[in-house]
């Protein structure tokens, strides 16, 4: 490998693996993801995931079947269902920069492209989580660029690839998979055309029909999903769980926030380089008539932003797509500055004192950035396991089945649900009512039930112990 390609792999394996291990399940989204992979695992059905013992199908499963396929072969650990996000942000970076470079753009341009979408915060927490969206990134990634390069040269390599990318963020969000990508193409495209005063059908057609190809992997799984459990888990996944989230009338996603929610949400989607991203909008917009290549990364950012402000359902994290056109713009806007900075080469001046030692400027403010990435994976994300780790909890329930006792979870939400199943290896009795409650602790004195609130359980209800994880107070209850 040439230096820049082998440094920028070598940044980006050390930024998304480093101590990936080193804490346990944090949060929802890594405790429901995890145990719906661990059940999979366990019951060894491949087709319809499982929540607790429910059929889940809010996503399609290729984010789960790359988690089950790692706990089979790994064992059942943090680590081994973070892998899948892990290497769709390393593929993500590595691809960036060879796409760049099939752009024609310098290798200094492309390579820091790459090291500040790695180091992006929101971006770099998300690739070591568990969950779709990194995958998601990474295919809408790949379909993009394959579809700008192929406006130029249209080979059977770029069709490939775009329908690859297609297939992976269909296959990880269903709807939305393809809403990312094609809400950016037909903005671009319909950019181009206003610009020309014309319209070319071929350049219409080719992206549609090489996304009905990579539609091909999502139709199968639903037509098996269709067989097995009929049209209603196919209307889950396809109108329910993303026509529903768009519009709003999915009440059980949540996720509702006002329209201005992604606006003061910018600060932190592109830290730490934002500056970069914002003053290079703005620099570079009287010139996107003439440059197709920054036109189609501002479309990228706008188009998306506008789709996700449209939608009902908001949150940061679905923010992560749009990571790779921001780091594009950083990363030309920063050879701008520094092109800039070239005139005070002989100034006695701070930029001057810059431009002479900028290698040295360079490495050291990577280093503090990335110094600080590695402490927060070595000390800073264990420690909130004190606090935010399901592990004691679930020990808990080891410990007590261990003693011969049954326990049972009382109207589980998906944390604790799929974080019980994960950590034990088996799905627990769920209790929905209270009747069912009463009925499962009458049976045996040894019987325990676990169940969350603000308040302490009332009486007849007998709290044994409590605990919490972050606000979350849990309570093991008998009666």
């Amino acid at each position: 490998m040439s230096r820049p390609v082998s440094s920028l792999f070598l940044l980006a394996v050390l930024l998304f693996f480093f101590a990936l291990s080193n804490h346990q399940l944090q949060g929802s989204t890594e405790a429901r993801v995890a145990g719906i992979a661990m059940e999979m695992h366990l019951d060894n059905d491949w087709v319809t995931p499982h929540l607790f013992g429910e059929p889940f199908l809010e996503k399609p499963p290729l984010s789960l079947w790359l988690d089950a396929g790692a706990i089979r072969t790994f064992g059942g650990t943090p680590w081994a269902v973070r892998l899948t996000s892990a290497f769709a942000g390393l593929f993500s970076v590595m691809l960036l920069y060879t796409m760049l470079r099939r752009f024609n753009r310098p290798k200094v341009v492309a390579w820091t492209a790459g090291i500040l979408l790695a180091t992006m915060a929101s971006y770099w927490s998300n690739t070591r989580s568990v969950g779709e969206d990194a995958l998601l990134a990474f295919g809408v990634s790949m379909a993009l660029l394959a579809f700008f390069h192929g406006q130029r040269h249209s080979t059977v390599g770029n069709a490939l690839l775009f329908a690859s990318g297609i297939a992976i963020a269909t296959l990880s969000k269903g709807v939305l998979g393809l809403a990312m990508p094609g809400v950016v193409i037909f903005a671009y495209l319909l950019a181009e055309t206003l610009m020309d005063k014309r319209l070319k059908p071929s350049d219409w057609l080719r992206p549609g029909l090489l996304t009905l190809l990579g539609l091909v992997p999502l139709m199968i799984w639903l037509a098996v999903l269709y067989q097995r459990d009929g049209v209603h888990a196919v209307g889950e996944v396809l109108l329910t769980n993303s026509v529903g989230r768009f519009s709003g009338s999915f009440v059980e996603a949540g996720h509702y926030e006002p329209f201005y929610y992604y606006l003061a949400k910018l600060p932190e989607a592109f830290a730490p380089w934002n500056i970069l991203v914002y003053l290079g909008l703005w620099h570079f917009r009287k010139s996107l008539m003439a440059n197709r290549y920054l036109l189609f990364f501002t479309v990228w950012l706008l188009a998306q932003f506008v789709m996700l402000t449209l939608a009902s359902s908001k949150r940061t994290v679905y923010m992560m797509s749009m990571t790779p056109a921001a780091a594009v713009i950083a990363a030309e806007y920063a050879s701008v500055l520094f092109e800039r900075l070239q005139a005070y080469t002989g100034a006695s001046t701070l930029p001057g004192l810059i431009v002479r030692h900028r290698r040295g400027v360079g490495v050291g403010v990577l280093a503090l950035v990335i110094g600080s990435y590695v402490a927060a994976a070595q000390w800073a994300l264990p420690h909130s396991d004190r606090t935010l780790s399901f592990l004691p909890l679930t020990e808990q329930i080891q410990a007590f089945q261990d003693s011969g006792q049954q326990v049972a979870l009382f109207q589980a939400n998906e944390r604790v649900g799929g974080a019980s199943v994960f950590y034990t290896r088996r799905v627990l009795k769920g209790l929905d009512t209270e009747a069912q409650l009463h009925d499962f602790l009458s049976a045996s004195p040894a019987n325990v039930a676990l169940m969350s609130g603000v308040n302490e359980p009332a009486a007849p209800l007998k709290v044994i112990k409590t605990m919490k994880v972050g606000r979350q107070a849990y309570y093991f209850v008998t009666l």
